[in-house]
């Protein structure tokens, strides 16, 4: 009966990490299971507690830090579209709502305003809001 009860606990521990979603539960989960496994030839209950605790212990102080570490872990270098947005660019061709150039991380993009009743001059520095594209759209603050 004891394997089925922790295999149990481990089900719904590990149900439970999906509210909490830190991990904490998940090794408590891994835990149980490796308990309901130690249960199996009929290990007495105090064995089994001590198992649980010696497990839950070794997950939450070595495997929940490097899977947090592993899963947060920022990309390197991050090559995408995405990196330019924020980015400060110069206008090498007047930026209106509907075109326009600017020069951006040294290549040159299409761009427009995102403010379209405000044309951007040239030699304007602007910021990058967000690639659309093949198209840079800035705004220019005041």
């Amino acid at each position: 009966m004891g394997p089925i009860i922790w295999f149990i606990a481990a089900l719904v521990l590990a149900s439970a990490e999906l509210l909490a979603g830190e991990f904490t539960m998940l090794m408590l989960a891994g835990a149980a299971l490796a308990t309901a496994g130690a249960a199996i030839p009929g290990i007495p209950l105090w064995a089994e507690i001590a198992c649980f605790a010696v497990s839950a212990l070794l997950l939450l102080v070595f495997l929940k830090p490097y899977l947090h570490r592993h899963l947060t872990r920022k990309p390197v270098l991050d090559t995408s579209v995405k990196a330019l947005e924020g980015q400060r660019a110069v206008v090498l061709e007047e930026v209106t709502g509907t075109g326009g150039q600017v020069r951006l991380d040294g290549s040159i993009w299409s761009a427009r305003s995102i403010d379209p009743t405000t044309p951007i001059a040239v030699g304007e520095e602007v910021n990058v809001v967000s690639i659309d594209g093949t198209t840079a759209v800035v705004w220019k603050e005041l």
